[in-house]
């Protein structure tokens, strides 16, 4: 119950706009201006306690305590290493970022493109750090983690080894925001360990909070030229790569002067008429600065001539500075692979540009109840948690020419470089996509997603930190489903959305339908008769009587126990007598049976007790739509060790929704309440 508050509180805090860029959450609660203003007062140099200068900041096994690579490593200050460090010097550059003995090129090339994005550099590097000014051997970072921009206090205190940094470290060792950042990222994700290993999209993500996405083009989808140009118009970050087959091939150099295992920025898209015809161009960016591309459409090829001087300048034609034209089927046959990160709108400043809607969703997967694994475990999967999407405006530029709405979805399963320090791997994860039938707010059900085929899916389940997909449907609700590929698997995830067009985004909400109200004349007189034979004279039944015939009723497998009884009189004894009336004791009476005839129809096996992943068809079948988050909630207090339900628990369990539902809009009328619904249950389920 105690991670449901703090979750509870969280979502508050997002409510009030923390964790946004312009006010970032504090990582482990550390302020940097606080901190930083008590060292100046007392004179001394910042230790960062939550990544002390320690074998355990370094790793786990390979730069682990008892690594032989970690032995004579010892913890400098840049001001202990040169004698004029520089923050950043004469601007930040590619050759400040260079890779020391840690394998994180992945990390490193995310960093060194962040210098040709000023905006999004001086989001993830703040102002006004230096080694002179109010310099107190601390500095800060921002990163997006996610769903949330986190602000990272870190001392400059860097591991080295004979006086030369370990890790990152500048092309002339005296600027050091590189070697920072690198620490700042590593505190994130546990040590630096936890760094080695990755794609240059995860940093590219977690430097702006956008959505990735992949193309191989060897198979380019036909309508990626169009891709390209509107992810351009709506600001989105753009890198190629050309593939290479061993170590040995990175950065060489092709006959016409590309450079393999070398990301580029893609950062123009243009159609030119040549002689009559349409030919489609990209503009490729070299961040060294040099070494350019030199065939078809280079600085000063003959294609130039077919063009006219206004197309000349419209694509802003220059020397050698890095940046060249190329022909996009050129492009195509010579590079590998296209990454594009879209960008949601907090981040664009250019209001020129149009921009993704964004939307964004928690989610848990938890044995017992909401990791129902693929469409392959049918007994398992539609208790998968559900979100649902209105698409209802069409894209305003088809890509095909057919109207449609576009839109991305992204899975991010969290902390996987966390896990590794316990030996524990990224779950597969996927997700499908299935057409929503039926009333707002409520979930589909087995009958839906085991007869019918999903609308779209995504590519494949795969055990990274994200998978996404790009879908153009047609306007309708539809719910995504996220997974994993094997049932009962533990893990948490965000989902998000980016859509060309606005959308509508919710989850499942708690529902309770109340059941038809009788009034005494509709009892049949033979339950009238039957209850003057158990109350007697005072025509009031008690506890001590209800249990009597309670337990005659039901079999020992589905006996109530007296605690529950209790429960269940508090629940519908109106005036507080301890005793109940005829119209109370109908009322319980007739709860009793129905949710006796519910668990024994899911109790298949005669064990006396169902499957927790049962629980919200049963909920269902009593009235109730709950979210997945009341679920869990559920199963962790009323299953077993086994995620086995018995009655008692299952009656005590849909009494007290019942009773959460009628308290919460009681309470809602009469006094001020500062939690929703599925806070409400969450809460107090236990």
């Amino acid at each position: 119950m105690t991670s449901f508050a703090n979750r509870v509180a969280c979502q508050q805090n997002r409510a009030k706009g923390v964790g946004t860029i312009e006010n970032a959450v504090k990582f482990c609660q550390q302020d940097f201006e606080t901190l930083r203003q008590q060292c100046l007062s007392k004179g001394r140099l910042f230790e960062d306690d939550c990544f002390p200068a320690h074998s355990r900041s370094l790793g786990y096994k390979d730069l682990g305590p008892y690594s032989c690579k970690t032995s004579g490593i010892v913890w400098k200050r840049p001001t202990e290493l040169c004698s004029n460090p520089q923050f950043i010097d004469d601007g930040a550059t590619r050759t400040d970022i260079c890779q020391g003995s840690l394998g994180d090129c992945w990390l490193l090339a995310a960093i060194a493109s962040l210098t040709l994005d000023q905006q999004i550099l001086a989001q993830v590097v703040p102002a006004g750090q230096s080694f002179t000014q109010d310099y107190a051997g601390i500095f800060h970072f921002q990163f997006w983690q996610y769903g949330e921009w986190v602000d990272v206090v870190i001392d400059d205190r860097l591991p080295t080894r004979d006086g030369k940094l370990l890790f990152v470290h500048s092309e002339e060792g005296s600027e050091f925001w590189g070697a920072l950042l690198e620490k700042a990222y590593a505190k994130v994700n546990g040590c630096y360990e936890a760094l080695s290993g990755g794609n240059a999209i995860e940093g590219f993500e977690d430097f702006t909070g956008g959505i990735a996405e992949i193309f191989t083009l060897s198979k380019a989808p036909p309508q990626l030229f169009k891709i390209i140009q509107k992810a351009l118009r709506l600001g989105s970050l753009i890198g190629c790569s050309i593939a290479v087959t061993s170590s040995s091939k990175t950065e060489s150099i092709t006959t016409l002067k590309l450079v393999k295992g070398h990301t580029y920025s893609l950062t123009a898209a243009e159609e030119v008429n040549v002689r009559g015809q349409q030919v489609q161009l990209v503009r490729i960016r070299n961040p060294w600065g040099k070494v350019e591309w030199t065939g078809p459409w280079s600085d000063g090829s003959c294609e130039w001539s077919y063009i006219s001087q206004d197309e000349k300048s419209k694509l802003n034609k220059v020397a050698e500075d890095g940046e060249f034209w190329i022909s996009y089927s050129d492009f195509i046959g010579n590079f590998s692979r296209l990454e594009i990160c879209n960008l949601t709108p907090d981040l664009l400043t250019d209001n020129t540009k149009s921009c993704w809607n964004h939307y964004q969703f928690e989610g848990r997967w938890r044995v017992g109840s909401t990791a129902g694994g693929c469409i392959n475990h049918s007994a398992t999967f539609p208790s998968n948690p559900q979100f649902l999407v209105h698409l209802e405006d069409v894209d305003d530029d088809p890509l095909d020419d057919k109207d449609g709405c576009t839109f991305l979805v992204g899975l991010m399963q969290k902390d996987g470089r966390r896990k590794r320090m316990l030996n524990q791997d990224l779950e597969t994860i996927g997700f499908a996509i299935y057409k929503y039938k039926g009333c707002s707010n409520v979930r589909l059900g087995p009958d839906v997603l085991l007869r019918q085929r999903p609308v779209a899916m995504s590519s494949t389940f795969i055990n990274t930190r994200e998978v996404c997909g790009r879908f153009t449907l047609p306007p309708g609700d539809y719910a995504i489903i996220p997974s994993t590929f094997m049932p009962h698997k533990n893990g948490s995830f965000i989902l998000r959305v980016f859509s060309e067009k606005k959308a509508d985004l919710f989850c499942s909400l708690c529902i309770f339908i109340k059941q038809e109200q009788i009034s005494e004349k509709d009892v049949d007189p033979y339950f009238k008769e039957i209850f003057k034979k158990i109350a007697g004279s005072d025509m009031e039944v008690s506890t001590f009587e209800l249990e009597n015939v309670l337990n005659e009723a039901v079999s020992n497998r589905e006996s109530v126990k007296k605690s529950t009884l209790c429960f269940l009189f508090f629940c519908v004894n109106k005036d507080e007598s301890a005793k109940l009336g005829l119209m109370e004791f109908h009322l319980l009476w007739s709860k009793i049976q129905k949710y006796l005839e519910i668990f024994k129809s899911l109790d298949t096996d005669n064990s006396g007790t169902m499957s927790s992943h049962e629980m919200r068809n049963a909920a269902i079948k009593a009235g109730f739509q709950i979210d997945s988050s009341v679920l869990q909630a559920i199963v962790n207090r009323y299953a077993d060790a086994q995620y086995a339900i018995d009655f008692d628990s299952f009656v005590s369990c849909l009494i007290k929704l019942e009773m959460l539902f009628s308290r919460f809009l009681l309470i809602q009328t009469t006094c001020c309440i500062h939690v929703f619904l599925l806070q409400w249950m969450c809460l107090a389920i236990y």
